[in-house]
């Protein structure tokens, strides 16, 4: 069995950055703390301003990581993209610099990778979530499948993100296999179409069944999270009879849209 070090060897962290090299540097200081050597370190960023990229090139730097850069915002989509066209391993642990892996992170990671190298039939493997997949079949090591259920009486709006933009480990074919992410839209839009593409080019995808457990994601007042606001529908003061008829609405026009979306892709 491979060593952990040179399993790691076949892993390349890709980082993607905009405006916030203090997250960016925790992150690459708590990754070289808990002992991991990755094949090699991929930080794309995505037009920050000048004060956060000189010190993003000071990072690389001593991080010995190779930065890909664009002259200005071109969103998440084409961050990833250009990141990910970058590298050369055959497997890619995609993350943003707002995590903080934990100190069990490196046990799981490798089952992941040792998974996805027996068994060629996963494209990724997930590592955090907001909230567990409505839909799931127990694999093994502590992951499990996020299984589609194309049927219309399996509701759950959730069903449609088999794939999540959240720290995941995948093949680095993985635009050529499941096609690149949509670029010059916002976040929740470039999310939702990977995943309908995922779901439409047949991809697989496991999860670890503790997803809080491996990784924290940790924001500041001095770098808050650079995601578009969205909009909260329940205020203190608002009635919660009627947020629960709106949210109950807006809940199957969801669902039914997003059906038609995959419909037509």
């Amino acid at each position: 069995m491979q060593s952990s070090k040179d399993s790691l060897k076949d892993i390349t962290l890709l980082v993607t950055h905009y405006n916030r090299s203090s997250s960016l540097e925790r992150l690459l200081d708590s990754f070289s703390h808990l002992g991991f050597v990755f094949g090699d370190i991929v930080i794309s960023d995505d037009g920050s301003r000048k004060e956060h990229l000189d010190k993003v090139h000071l990072l690389a730097d001593k991080f010995n990581a190779r930065l890909v850069t664009t002259p200005v915002n071109k969103g998440l989509g084409n961050n990833i993209n250009k990141g990910q066209d970058s590298v050369v391993t055959p497997y890619t642990l995609y993350i943003q610099e707002d995590f903080v892996p934990q100190s069990t992170f490196l046990t799981h990671l490798l089952d992941g990778y040792r998974i996805m190298k027996d068994d060629e039939c996963w494209d990724l493997i997930s590592f955090y979530a907001y909230e567990k997949y409505p839909y799931s079949k127990p694999y093994k090591l502590g992951f499990s499948e996020r299984v589609f259920k194309a049927a219309p009486w399996f509701t759950n709006n959730l069903k449609f993100y088999v794939y999540s933009d959240h720290p995941h480990l995948r093949k680095s074919s993985f635009l050529q296999d499941i096609g690149r992410y949509v670029e010059n839209r916002n976040v929740d839009i470039t999310e939702m179409q990977m995943s309908l593409l995922f779901i439409k080019r047949g991809g697989r995808s496991l999860m670890y069944d503790d997803h809080y457990a491996l990784l924290e994601q940790v924001n500041s007042q001095t770098e808050p999270s650079t995601a578009a606001h969205r909009i909260s529908w329940l205020s203190p003061n608002s009635n919660p009879n009627v947020f629960k008829i709106v949210r109950l609405v807006y809940s199957k026009y969801k669902f039914l849209k997003l059906n038609m979306q995959l419909v037509l892709r």
